[in-house]
């Protein structure tokens, strides 16, 4: 449905779950992806094994989204092959779910620097590429959460949220430039993310999905595809919900 041939692509937690499915998809479409991935180098080297009959379309990097000194040499690494990029999807996030009496420091600063630190760390860098050739779309990968709110997840929720913030604040300053700026909102989608929690936990939120089921990473991967495609021209600023009805 769309060709993405000549494009160049930096997926953030491009090597597990929704962020791998996000790459293959692009792959499939014909763009080069350049894929961070954080701590789990077994994970990544086996996804780049998968990939070897793409040719060389896929690059995957380990960097920290949320060190401004990882991110910077990253994007010096991808200048040095390229002047610009044309999409950039900010997947990565984790999850340190805690009641918030109960939640240290340490848990709430982690998740912060991670899934909003690491999204505005990596937008900066991309705007300033993308300006060069007046074009780009950005996808940054919110939740639910940010305007539903989870018991245990005020820390994640924040950060989702600041998301959403930053989403509809940047793309009126970019929009000039033809660069859009959009998030997509993943409800309960079967990867790992969701394996420690407790099934009964899961049966229940299952029940409160209209559609009764939970999505698969293949129907979020089409949405970001929607979104970076150029018959998404007009969208920008929007929050697109992948999540059932929820």
């Amino acid at each position: 449905m769309y060709d993405f041939t000549g494009q160049k692509v930096v997926i953030t937690g491009a090597s597990r779950g929704i962020g791998k499915e996000i790459t293959l998809a692009f792959l499939e479409c014909g763009a080069t992806v350049f894929g961070i991935y954080g701590g789990n180098t077994n994970a990544a080297e086996t996804f780049q094994a998968e990939c070897l009959h793409f040719s060389g379309k896929l690059q995957l990097y380990q960097c920290d989204v949320s060190d401004e000194n990882q991110v910077t040499n990253f994007y010096k690494k991808l200048e040095n092959q390229f002047d610009t990029i044309d999409i950039l999807v900010n997947n990565a996030g984790i999850r340190q779910d805690k009641l918030l009496v109960l939640m240290d420091q340490e848990s709430w600063q982690k998740v912060i620097d991670i899934n909003l630190t690491g999204t505005f760390n990596m937008c900066r860098h991309a705007v300033l590429l993308m300006l060069k050739q007046k074009y780009g779309r950005i996808i940054n990968i919110t939740s639910p959460v940010a305007t539903l709110g989870f018991a245990g997840q005020t820390n994640y929720g924040a950060s989702k949220a600041g998301q959403i913030g930053l989403t509809r604040s940047l793309c009126k300053e970019v929009a000039r430039k033809k660069i859009t700026v959009n998030c997509v909102s993943p409800g309960f989608i079967e990867t790992e993310l969701i394996e420690d929690l407790d099934p009964e936990l899961l049966k229940q939120y299952k029940k409160n999905v209209p559609m009764r089921r939970f999505g698969t990473v293949t129907e979020v991967a089409n949405a970001v595809l929607f979104l970076a495609s150029k018959n998404a021209a007009y969208i920008s600023g929007t929050v697109l919900d992948v999540n059932g009805g929820l």
